[in-house]
C-alpha cells in the first residue's frame, strides 16, 4: 500500500511514513485537533511513480477541496534534525492534477541545495533518505504560528515563546511577514513585542488564545517527553488547529537535576584545555577527578558536571560565598577570559545569587583548604621565581619519573588484571614540582600589565611574552617542521598523497622512512583534544601529524619558516623587554623595576605552561591502552562489537562486564549515538543556569559594526589575508598567509599556526594554549569573537589586529 491514513502513521514505521507523518498520527491518537488527512508512503517514492488511484480515493474522502501538500522524510523531525524550512510545502491545492504536481515537488525538494547542505553538516547520508508525503485538508486560519515550550534563544525551560501573525503560519516561518512575539513565563506573564520592542497591547493573539497555546504547550511536552517546536492555526471559528509538533533540536541539554530551590550556575571548563567538542563517557569520568584533584590542590572545591558531553564546573557557591565572589571574575581572567568574566559578573549581579549563609560554611571550609594549600603555594611559587632554571630541572625530572611510572607492569594477562592496573592509578607525588613553577610563570606573565598601566599597553607586554622558550608544544612543532624540511625526495608522495592513506601506510610499514617514527616515538602520546581518553593518540593515527606536514611543504619562503619566525620573535621579544623596563623605571622606578623582573621570569618560566598538560598525556597514554586491551577481550567474548567501545562506558560498567558478564552494547550504542549528535553542535554555552538559561544569551547586545568584529587581542600585529574556517585540523589545508579561524584550540592544533599568518577564536583567555602559542611564533590573534566560525566564511579577506582586538572583513 502506498497511501494510508494520517492516523495510522507511527514512529514504528518511520521508514515508510517520515518523521512529519509520524508525528501527527501521534498527536490525532492523542486526541489533539489536527486536520485530516493521509500519506502518500516513501515506498510510492523510491519506485518513483505516483500512485495516481489510490491518491484519487483518499482525496476524495478529503472531500476534494484545497489541502496542504507537505513534505515528510524519513531525516525529518528527529530529536536531532528538525530540517525546519529544508523541503518544501505547498498549500492550497485544489485538484488531482495540482495535487501530483505538488507531491512531485515535495519529492524534488529532497536534493534541493539547501535540504543536500543540511543533511551533509549532520552526516546524513544520502542515500538513505526517502521522501513520504502528507496531504491534509487546508485550514484557512486567521492568525498562524509557532510555539516553543522553552525559550529557544535563552534555552530557559520554564518558559515558552510564541511567534504569531495573521494569515498563514509560513508568513512566520519564512520571516515575511512583521510577527508578534510573546514570552510566557512560568507565572503566567505574558511579554509581546514587535520588532524586539516591547508593546504594551495584545498584538494578534488574545489572552484567551496565549492561554491554550499555553496549556497545549504543556500538554505535548508532557507527552512526548521534551520541549517542542509547534506549528498551529486559529481558524474563523476561534478553534486551534495542530499542524506539527517535533522536538526543539537547538536547545543545549540541561544541568542534572539537583533538586534546590534555587538556581545553580554552571562554567564551561572544556575551552580551558582548548575543545569544545563532546568528551566520551571515559573520558568524561576521568577528567572530572583530575581536574577537581587540580583544584582541589589550588585550595579550590568544585564540582565538575558532565552537561550534553561537556565539562562544566559548578560555580554555585563560589558565587554565594562573600569571600569567593569578590575574587571570582578576577581568577577567571588567567584561562578562562573575559567572555566568561563578563557572565559571571552579570551572575553576581542577579538578586538569587546574593550571598548566604550556607555558602558563607562552605567558604569557611574552602577557606580552611586555601590556607593549607597557601603554604606550599607560596614556598613553591617563590622557589622558581628566586632560581627559574633550578626549577626547571626539577620539574623535566619530575615529568620523567611521571613517563617512567605510568608504564604498566609486564605481567597483566587478563582483562581483570588490567582493570585493576586502570584502577589502581592516583595521582602523583611529584605534583608540586610541576605545579609550582607553572603558576609562578603565570603569575609573572599576568602581573606587569596592571604595574605597567599608563606606560605600556598589552599589545607591547604581548610582544615581550613572544618567542618563549621552554615550552614542549612548541619544540614538537618545530620538530614536526624539521622533520618536513627533510623529507627530499619523498616532497611530492607527501603534498600529492592524501594524509589518511599516508598514515595507513606508515602503520602498516610501507611508508618511506622520513622521520615520523622517531618523532612519534616522542609526541605520539598527543592528539587533538588530548585530554579525552577516548580520544585516539597520534601514534594511533597519525592522519592530522601528516596533514601538518602538507602545510608545512607549502611554505616556500624561508623567511616565512617557524624557526625563523619564532627566532625573530625572539629577538623582538628580547629587545621590546629591555626598551620597555629601561622606560617604566625612568617613570615608574619602584613598579618598573618590579615589572622588570617579572617580565624576565616570565620568558624563563612561562613556557613551562604546556609542560604539566605534557606530563599528565603520559599515564592517559598507558591507561588507554590498557582499555583498548580490555575492550579486545570484551570483542572476543561477545560484549562489545568493537574494542574502542569501551570509551563509552564508565569503568563501573566495565567490571560488570568484566567480572559478571555483563552485555552493555545497548548501552554502548545508546550513548554512541548521542556523541556524534554532540559534535555536530557548533556553539557550546559559556555559562549556564541550571533551568537552562545560556548566560550570554541575556546580556546587553554589543553594538553591531560595519564589518569589524570585536575580540581580545592576545598576540600583537596586524595581518590581512584570506580566512581559513577550520572544525577539524586533521584534515585542514592551509595555505602559507591564511588566517586561521577556529571555535578553540588545544595543543594538537598548533602544528597549523607554523603556516597561518594570524589566529581567531571564538573562545579563549589570554594564557589559554592556542594565545600562548602563537606569541611565542609571533603572529597576531584575537580571541573570544562570538560566532566568528559563523560570520566569517572561508576565502574571506580580512584583517586581523592583535593590538586592537578586532578583525575586519574586506
Amino acid at each position: 500500500m502506498h497511501v494510508i491514513a494520517l492516523s495510522e502513521a507511527t514512529t514504528q514505521i518511520l521508514d515508510l511514513v517520515g518523521g512529519k507523518a509520524a508525528g501527527l498520527g501521534e498527536l490525532i491518537r492523542r486526541g489533539e485537533r489536527v486536520p485530516e488527512g493521509f500519506c502518500v508512503t516513501t515506498e510510492a517514492h523510491r519506485l518513483g511513480v505516483i500512485p495516481t488511484a489510490e491518491l484519487v480515493a483518499a482525496y476524495e474522502r478529503l472531500g476534494a477541496g484545497p489541502v496542504a501538500v507537505r513534505s515528510s522524510a524519513t531525516a525529518e523531525d528527529l530529536p536531532d534534525a528538525s530540517f525546519a524550512g529544508q523541503q518544501d510545502t505547498v498549500l492550497n491545492v485544489t485538484g488531482t492534477a495540482e495535487l501530483i504536481a505538488a507531491i512531485e515537488t515535495c519529492w524534488d525538494s529532497l536534493h534541493s541545495d539547501r535540504a543536500t547542505a543540511y543533511r551533509d553538516a549532520r552526516q546524513i547520508g544520502h542515500q538513505t533518505v526517502r521522501m513520504a508525503v502528507v496531504v491534509q485538508r487546508m485550514i484557512t486560519p486567521t492568525v498562524a504560528g509557532v510555539l516553543f515550550t522553552a525559550n529557544p534563544l535563552t534555552g530557559r525551560r520554564d518558559e515558552m515563546a510564541v511567534d504569531a501573525a495573521a494569515g498563514l503560519g509560513t508568513t512566520v516561518v519564512d520571516g515575511a511577514a512583521t510577527v508578534d512575539h510573546y514570552v510566557l513565563d512560568g507565572a503566567a506573564n505574558v511579554d509581546h513585542y514587535v520588532d524586539g520592542v516591547p508593546r504594551e497591547d495584545t498584538g494578534c493573539l488574545t489572552p484567551a488564545h496565549l492561554a491554550e497555546l499555553r496549556a497545549t504547550g504543556e500538554r505535548l511536552q508532557a507527552h512526548f517527553g521534551s520541549p517542542q517546536d509547534v506549528e498551529w492555526a486559529i481558524d474563523a471559528d476561534d478553534v486551534l488547529w495542530l499542524l506539527q509538533s517535533r522536538p526543539i533540536t537547538s536547545l543545549f541539554p540541561l544541568p542534572p537535576r539537583t533538586g534546590e530551590p534555587f538556581p545553580r550556575v554552571y562554567l564551561e571548563f572544556g575551552h580551558v584545555q582548548g575543545m569544545l567538542q563532546p568528551v566520551t563517557p571515559m573520558g568524561m569520568s576521568t577528567l572530572r577527578m583530575q581536574i577537581a584533584a587540580m583544584l582541589a590542590a589550588l585550595g579550590v572545591r568544585v564540582d565538575i558536571v558532565d552537561i550534553g558531553g561537556r565539562l562544566y564546573g559548578d560555580l554555585s557557591d563560589l558565587a554565594r560565598d562573600r569571600s569567593s565572589r569578590k575574587r571570582l571574575v578576577k581568577l577567571l581572567a588567567v584561562d578562562f577570559g573575559p567572555r566568561a568574566q563578563a557572565v559571571m559578573q552579570h551572575v553576581l549581579a542577579d538578586p538569587r545569587f546574593a550571598p548566604t549563609s550556607g555558602g558563607a560554611r562552605r567558604g569557611r571550609a574552602q577557606g580552611a583548604a586555601s590556607l593549607r594549600t597557601a603554604g606550599r603555594a607560596v614556598v613553591g611559587i617563590l622557589r622558581a621565581l628566586a632560581r627559574p632554571e633550578a626549577a626547571r630541572i626539577r620539574m623535566f625530572e619530575a615529568i620523567e619519573q611521571m613517563r617512567v611510572r605510568s608504564a604498566a607492569p609486564a605481567d597483566l594477562r587478563t582483562a581483570a588484571d588490567r582493570l585493576r592496573f586502570v584502577q589502581a592509578q592516583d595521582s602523583d607525588d611529584s605534583a608540586d614540582a610541576i605545579m609550582w613553577p607553572i603558576v609562578a610563570g603565570m603569575l609573572a606573565a599576568a602581573l606587569p600589565t596592571a604595574l605597567l598601566k599608563g606606560v605600556a599597553g598589552p599589545d607591547e607586554i604581548h610582544t615581550v611574552l613572544g618567542g618563549m622558550p621552554h615550552n614542549v608544544t612548541i619544540e614538537m612543532d618545530l620538530a614536526l617542521w624539521r622533520l618536513a624540511q627533510g623529507a627530499g625526495d619523498h616532497r611530492q608522495l607527501l603534498l600529492d598523497t592524501p594524509p589518511a592513506e599516508l598514515a595507513a601506510r606508515h602503520l602498516r610499514g610501507t611508508l618511506p622512512d622520513i622521520g615520523m617514527t622517531a618523532f612519534l616515538d616522542v609526541y605520539g602520546h598527543r592528539g587533538v583534544a588530548e585530554v579525552d581518553l577516548g580520544v585516539p593518540r597520534w601514534a594511533e593515527d597519525p592522519t592530522p601529524v601528516f596533514a601538518a606536514v602538507a602545510n608545512y611543504l607549502r611554505v616556500t619562503d624561508p623567511r616565512q619558516g617557524p624557526d625563523q619566525r619564532f627566532q625573530r620573535a625572539a629577538a623582538t621579544a628580547e629587545a621590546s623587554l629591555t626598551a620597555l623596563v629601561a622606560r617604566a623605571r625612568r617613570r615608574r622606578p619602584v613598579r618598573g623595576r618590579i615589572a622588570g623582573f617579572l617580565l624576565r621570569r616570565a620568558r624563563s618560566l612561562a613556557g613551562l605552561r604546556e609542560a604539566g598538560k605534557f606530563a599528565g598525556l603520559y599515564p592517559l597514554r598507558e591507561t588507554r591502552r590498557q582499555l583498548l586491551l580490555i575492550g579486545a577481550d570484551l570483542h572476543g567474548s561477545g560484549l562489545l562489537d568493537q574494542p574502542d567501545d569501551i570509551m563509552f562506558l564508565t569503568l563501573d560498567e566495565v567490571h560488570a562486564a568484566v567480572h559478571q558478564g555483563v552485555d552493555p552494547r545497548e548501552t554502548v550504542t545508546d550513548r554512541r549515538a548521542v556523541h556524534r549528535r554532540e559534535l555536530r553542535r557548533r556553539t557550546v554555552p559559556v555559562a549556564l543556569l541550571s533551568d537552562g538559561t545560556d548566560v550570554e544569551t541575556v546580556l546587553p547586545a554589543r553594538p553591531a559594526g560595519d564589518g569589524t568584529f570585536a575580540g581580545v587581542g592576545a598576540s600583537a600585529g596586524r595581518v590581512t589575508g584570506p580566512a581559513r574556517v577550520v572544525h577539524d585540523p586533521g584534515t585542514a589545508h592551509i595555505e602559507p598567509g591564511d588566517v586561521l579561524v577556529a571555535a578553540t584550540t588545544d595543543p594538537g592544533w598548533t602544528p597549523l599556526f607554523l603556516t597561518a599568518a594570524a589566529l581567531v577564536t571564538e573562545t579563549g583567555a589570554i594564557m589559554a594554549h592556542g594565545p600562548t602559542v602563537a606569541r611565542e611564533y609571533g603572529i597576531p590573534a584575537v580571541i573570544c569573537v562570538p560566532d566568528a566560525t559563523r560570520t566569517i566564511s572561508t576565502g574571506q579577506l580580512v584583517t586581523v589586529d592583535g593590538g586592537a582586538g578586532t578583525i575586519t572583513v574586506h
